[in-house]
Parts: structure tokens; sequence; C-alpha cells
């Protein structure tokens, strides 16, 4: 009981504070509902930004694969910390100067309108058929097996499951579709201080549980234990080869948080540029400090339960389960349901923004006024929220699709990132390379990593089989070595997009070169200390991977 009163105390704390936050904004032009009026200060950007990352599939995901490889998979952490600071020196200066609500916006005037929309789609695509139900379903496993609600309840398991999908979709939707980004934003700040106090308490009470009630002692026995795990430097075969770091992995990295709306738009709502740079850095900086709380803990539970889970996505919650305190369980599930609502609303957010302003207003209704373009958003983004509320509970193990949803995120993420790369280093490549690149890119990913791929690898593994190889590891490492790694993949369909993109530039130029222009949007005077603090990151992620190599 102490536990569900603590949870519904701080979750009802920050929905009146995000309420009292909001009350002055515009919420009726586009500009005040969807980019919370120009007005997001660094503080504010800074926690929004990490709290849109985080949610359940990725904490329980990530320390899942922690537990299984190791510290190398800290990669996902870390080097997202080098893509925000290329953002805030190269990308955001140029988005706040053209003026962006949204980043298809921009591929509109730098190539033509039916790029804008084909990449709007793919976007939308991505988010509905993909991230909102799993964000959904992972989110409610998470919060119904913590306060065990089938008993609290007296329903079913299955019951249970759908009271909380839409518990949490309509608690998500209410903020997202009728408070609009401020207060996604303001919400997001405050779960983002609740976040980084119950996260880093899970490794101090497992380390505690481990050392006899001595941090530091379960620390030196963690490590001493199995000290092949404190390596930065992953193997063929786990999640997150050494060699992946240098080709697709940045790439996934600059995609993700320069140029996907969901995570670039809380930058775009900045007040001035140095605001929004600023904010970047400071969420780079703390990016650095989420492997204690996404990868830590599943080397902690990798330990404690001597590698005998039956999944490795039972490390996380069979953690907090054994070590956290009764009385703090309430609180931690609050913070949960934060990140949860988090990852929900600022994804239904963005997917209102993009409808809004590149489909509704682009072709539905070009006369429309602001106040009609805001309301059509939100009537989508309520049938984008009921349809993901249905489609949640046909999702059989969210846990599994944490790997999976970065291959399937490949499909849209390389081939936009590319065409935007392209838009803004040249100035004469043509709309035509646009649409190509995009469809190419798709097209031949999904061909060699969901129909190539995996016959070689299959193959690969039979033939060793018949060879008379048995061994797990040694069958791992065959498959490894058949195909390459879907990051590779990416990488080299940047590349080969790139060439055919500037290939055609050559060929067909633009008849005038693409300038752009500053709109006097908002300002956009740098920090003035935006590449020295962002080449003191870089130096302090390198350094983390050199003290770390083996």
């Amino acid at each position: 009981m102490i536990g569900i009163i603590s949870f519904l105390g701080f979750t009802i704390l920050v929905a009146v504070i995000a309420y009292f936050a909001t009350r002055t904004t515009d919420e009726q032009s586009s500009d005040g509902y969807f980019l919370g009026g120009r007005s997001l200060t660094a503080g504010v950007i800074a926690g929004s930004l990490l709290l849109t990352n985080l949610s359940t599939e990725q904490i329980v995901g990530l320390n899942g694969s922690a537990y299984k490889d190791g510290l190398s998979v800290m990669a996902w952490e870390t080097l997202a910390a080098i893509a925000m600071v290329v953002t805030a020196i190269f990308l955001l200066p140029r988005y706040l100067k053209g003026g962006l609500t949204t980043v298809p916006q921009f591929l509109a005037t730098r190539f033509d309108v039916t790029t804008k929309t084909i990449t709007s789609i793919l976007f939308l695509t991505g988010y509905v058929v993909v991230l909102l139900p799993v964000i959904l379903y992972s989110g409610s496993v998470a919060i119904s097996g913590m306060f065990d609600i089938p008993t609290l309840l007296g329903v079913s398991d299955q019951a249970a499951l759908v009271i909380c999908i839409w518990g949490i979709g309509i608690i998500g939707s209410i903020y997202a579709v009728f408070g609009g980004l401020k207060a996604v934003a303001v919400s997001d700040s405050i779960n983002a201080v609740g976040l980084i106090i119950g996260g880093i308490l899970i490794p101090i009470f497992g380390l505690m549980a481990i050392g006899d009630g001595s941090i530091f002692n379960g620390l030196d026995i963690l490590v001493d234990a199995n000290p092949e795990r404190f390596d930065s430097t992953g193997e063929p075969g786990q999640e997150v080869p050494f060699s992946t770091i240098f080709t697709g992995m940045m790439l996934v990295q600059l995609f993700y948080w320069g140029t996907n709306q969901q995570i670039i738009q809380r930058a775009l709502g900045a007040k001035n540029l140095a605001e929004g740079q600023k904010g970047l850095l400071l969420a780079s900086f703390l990016k650095i400090l989420g492997p204690l709380i996404l990868v830590l803990p599943g080397m902690i539970a990798y330990h404690y339960f001597d590698g005998g889970l039956a999944s490795s996505d039972l490390a996380y919650p069979e953690l907090v389960r054994a070590v956290l305190p009764k009385t703090l369980v309430g609180f931690f599930a609050a913070v949960l349901f934060g990140a949860i609502l988090s990852s929900f609303n600022s994804v239904l957010n963005s997917s209102v923004t993009l409808f809004g302003i590149d489909i509704y207003k682009q072709h539905i209704n070009k006369e429309a006024s602001e106040i009609t373009v805001v309301k059509y958003g939100k009537i989508f983004g309520v049938c984008l929220a009921l349809a993901a509320m249905f489609i949640a509970p046909l999702i059989a193990d969210a846990g599994s699709l944490f790997n999976y949803l970065q291959k399937i995120n490949g499909i849209y993420s390389i081939p936009i990132f590319t065409i935007i790369a392209v838009g803004y280093l040249t100035k004469r490549v043509p709309a035509i390379a646009a649409k190509i690149g995009i469809v190419s890119g798709s097209v031949l990913y999904i061909i060699s990593e969901f129909f190539v791929g995996p016959k070689l690898r299959e193959s690969a593994v039979q033939v060793a089989k018949a060879s008379g190889v048995t061994d797990a590891n040694a069958l791992t490492l065959v498959e490894a070595d058949a195909y390459p790694h879907y990051l590779h993949v990416m990488a080299i369909l940047f590349a080969a997009n790139m060439i055919i993109m500037l290939i055609i530039g050559k060929i067909y130029p633009r008849k005038e070169p693409f300038e752009l222009e500053y709109t006097k949007q908002v300002s956009i005077e740098p920090y003035k200390y935006v590449k020295q603090v962002g080449g003191v990151i870089c130096i302090i992620v390198i350094g983390i991977y050199i003290y770390f190599a083996k």
C-alpha cells in the first residue's frame, strides 16, 4: 500500500507541475503547440532529451545485453555523447537558421515536397507500427509485474496487461495530444531527475548486496570475478563488435540524435541557438553516465544470479526485485512510469507534428489556419494512440525485440540520414537523387538484412554442424563470420547511397545552387564555448574506451 501511495503521489506531483508550467503557452499556434513556443531552455532540453531516449524496452533490454555480453554494449550510450556534440556544432545551427518545425521541412526546401512527404511517411510508419505498441507493451509488463496487478485487481494476467496498456496510453495521450511539446518537455525534466536518482539506486543496492553492505567491496568482487566482462571492445558474435563502432554505430547515433524527429524536436524548440547547444552538450555529458543505469545493473545481475537466469531480459527486473528495499518500490515504479510515458508521449507528439505540418497542411488543406492544423493534428494523435493501444496486447515478447528493433530502424534511419547529410554538404545534388537514395537505401537494406543475410548465416551454421561443430560459442562465431554485422551493412549502404547521389548530382545538377536562408525565428548566435566543451566530452568518451580496453 505504501508503494502505491508513493507511486500516485509522485505521478500526480509531476502532472500538477507540468500543468502550471504550460498555462501561459499559446497552444493554438503551431510554434506554441509543436515547439513549446520556441521557449525551451538548456535544462529542459537536456532533461527531455534523456527521458525521451529512456523507456522500459531500453532499460530492460540494454541491461539484458550487458548481462549477456558485458561492458562492450555501453557503445549504445557513450557514443551517443559524440553524436550529440556533432549535432550541436553542425546540425542545430542549420536547423534553427532555417526555422524548422520538423526535419523533413528542410528536405522540401533543399529537394522538393515529394521527398519531404516520403520522409515524413517513413518516420510515421516507424513510430506507429514499431515504437508506440512496443513502448506500451513493455511498460505495461513492467508496471503490472511490479505491483502484481493481477492479484491486486483479481484479474487474469492478460486482463491486467490490457488495463495497464490503456492506462498508460490514455495518460500519455493527455500529455502529448492536449498539452503539446512544452507539457511533454516539462514533465520529462522532472522525471529525468527521478530516473537518475532511482536508476543509480539499483546498482548501488546491487553492489551492496554483493559486497556485504559495501559498495566498493561489491565493485571489487564484481571486477575480480569476471574481469573479461569489463572490456570496452566487443568481440565478433557479440551485439556490438568493436569494429562496428567505426562504421554503422556512429551513423545510427548521428541519425538518432541529429535527425530523428522524436528526439531533435526538443532542440528545435530552443529559445535560441545558444540554449539549444547548451542543452545538447549537457545531455551529452550526462549520457556518458548512462552505463551506470543501463549497463552496470545487467553486469551485477550476471554475478548475483551466477549467469543462471532463463533469459537475459529478466536481468533487470529480477535484480530490482531482489535488491531494492520494499519502501522504495513505489517511488521507483513512478520513475519508471515517467520513463514509459515520456517515450510514448514524445513519439506521439512527434507523430502529431509530422502529420499536422508535413501532411495535413501540405497536402490536405493548404489554406488551413494554424488553429486548424493543431486541431487536426490532435485528432490524428488520438487515432494513433488508440491504434497503438489496440495493437500493443498482440505483441508476444517485447523484451526480445530490443536488438531486433535496432535492425528494423535501419530500414528508414540510414536512407533518411543519407539524404539529409547530402542535402547540407552539397549545393547542386537534385531532388531525383534524394528520391532514388531513400528508396534504394530502404529496399537494399530490407533485401540484405532480412533475406540474404539470414539465409547465408543459417547455411553457414548448418555446414558447421554437419562438420561436427557443436559448441554454442563456436557456432555463434561461424554465424557472425558468414555475413557482415547489420551495423556494417548500414555503413556500406550509406556509402553506396552517398556515391549514387553524388554521381546523379554530377550528371544532372540543380540549375541553381542551394542556399540556406535565415528565417530569423530565433537568434542563431552560438554558445561561445560550444567547440571547447564538445571537444572535452569527446576526449572523455575516448578516454573511457582506452581505460577499459583489454
